[in-house]
């Protein structure tokens, strides 16, 4: 019988954890996940992730794939994985899925949500950046800035300097902001994303509308191609791995 390829869905807190990707002597969720698959199924396995999130990073829609030797049960294999993962790890659903799926280059378009608190609350702490002043500052204003990046172009002012991606060209597809109750929502979609690259945007346009300058400064900045150009990014906490299309 020809090996079968199964698709998850993956939610995790990345609070303490390295990242998604598998990383000598630090605790990923890759490597979690992969040596919970291996003790259920009983053989080694090669786990391929849409993207990697960063040390911090959490995820809601995480998707992954991998190739199994025998026909799965699935509610046992879901059941089994879960049960050898940590409260911050959750295999949510588990499908047989096409011989050519790959969870990384199969998808079409990625998107991550990230949340700003105005005040101190335990249920907030982990998940959002706290920042009092982001009540006064104009939504309207920073959505009609954000729309600068809703194009494909050359992302390197916003990606980590060290960064070993040769290719830094993304098409940004949605990009917008709102208020829910004490929440600030960014949201932004495209079809790929650079190490760091999100954070940097929402740093970016934070520090362009604290500092009241206008789409001159953000289009200097892609121009530049410059890490250094861009402000510094959002803190990891607030950045979720919202969804993968395929």
């Amino acid at each position: 019988m020809d090996a079968i390829n199964y698709k998850l869905l993956i939610q995790y807190d990345g609070t303490d954890f390295s990242g998604w990707q598998i990383q000598k002597n630090a605790d990923s969720v890759q490597q979690r996940v992969k040596e919970a698959i291996e003790t259920v199924t009983r053989q080694k396995i090669t786990l391929t992730g849409s993207g990697r999130t960063d040390s911090g990073v959490h995820a809601l829609g995480q998707t992954a794939n991998f190739f199994s030797a025998h026909d799965l049960n699935i509610y046992r294999t879901i059941q089994g994985i879960n049960a050898l993962l940590p409260d911050s790890i959750a295999v949510r659903n588990l499908d047989k899925t096409s011989a050519d799926f790959n969870a990384r280059f199969s998808a079409k378009k990625r998107s991550y949500i990230y949340f700003f608190s105005e005040k101190k609350s335990p249920f907030y702490q982990r998940y959002s950046w706290r920042r009092p002043q982001i009540k006064s500052i104009d939504i309207s204003r920073l959505n009609e800035l954000s729309n600068i990046f809703r194009k494909k172009e050359d992302f390197t002012s916003f990606a980590k300097k060290n960064s070993d991606t040769p290719n830094k060209v993304c098409e940004i597809t949605d990009i917008w902001w709102r208020k829910s109750g004490d929440l600030t929502i960014f949201y932004i979609q495209a079809d790929r994303f650079l190490h760091g690259m999100v954070r940097a945007i929402i740093g970016t346009l934070i520090y362009t509308v604290r500092k009241n300058l206008d789409k001159d400064y953000i289009s200097e900045i892609i121009e530049a191609r410059d890490r250094e150009k861009a402000a510094m990014a959002a803190p990891a906490k607030g950045l979720f791995l919202y969804k993968v299309r395929y």
